[in-house]
């Protein structure tokens, strides 16, 4: 297992739209192994296939709020069935868009049919943070941001605070 490199806003990576996966294979579980280390490095709850350069309909979460004791989630090929017209806001960042956050308005609950990392066709009634966060993630397969919620002014700040960041990496302070 190993720890990839995220990539972050801007970059036209993050724009492309994932493909579904063929089958759940032992590619597949490795690389849903290395996106869980790579999030649990990032101290991030979700990360997308997309977001380690992969354009693969795959996404790895864990919610659990203790650390001692993980609960990995695996989401191959998801796919929303229903999203309640009931509305919640709850304050997202993103590992691709680095120390910036904004409140996003989603349904507050969802069901989703995926593949789990067996190849296992699942059904999850989700609600709360868990709805919030494979929505969120789901929008990365789609080429999607949270930041793609905001209003223009916000978002294009944000995005030029992002690309100052990515110019100056090069610099060596002394």
């Amino acid at each position: 297992m190993a720890v990839k490199t995220i990539i972050t806003e801007p970059n036209k990576i993050l724009r492309q739209v994932s493909k579904p996966v063929a089958m759940v294979s032992e590619s597949e579980q490795k690389l849903m192994d290395d996106m869980l280390d790579t999030m649990y490095a990032a101290k991030g709850i979700g990360l997308a296939a997309i977001q380690i350069g992969i354009p693969k309909r795959v996404i790895v979460m864990d919610i659990s709020k203790d650390q001692d004791k993980n609960e990995p989630m695996y989401f191959v090929n998801p796919i929303i069935k229903n999203k309640n017209i009931e509305k919640s806001i709850y304050e997202e960042g993103c590992l691709s868009v680095p120390g910036q956050f904004a409140e996003v308005e989603r349904p507050s609950k969802c069901e989703v049919e995926y593949l789990d990392y067996h190849g296992q066709k699942k059904i999850l009634k989700a609600e709360g943070l868990l709805a919030t966060c494979i929505q969120h993630e789901m929008d990365h397969l789609e080429g999607i941001l949270f930041i793609d919620y905001l209003s223009k002014l916000k978002k294009s700040m944000i995005i030029k605070k992002l690309s100052k960041l990515k110019n100056n990496e090069d610099r060596v302070v002394l």
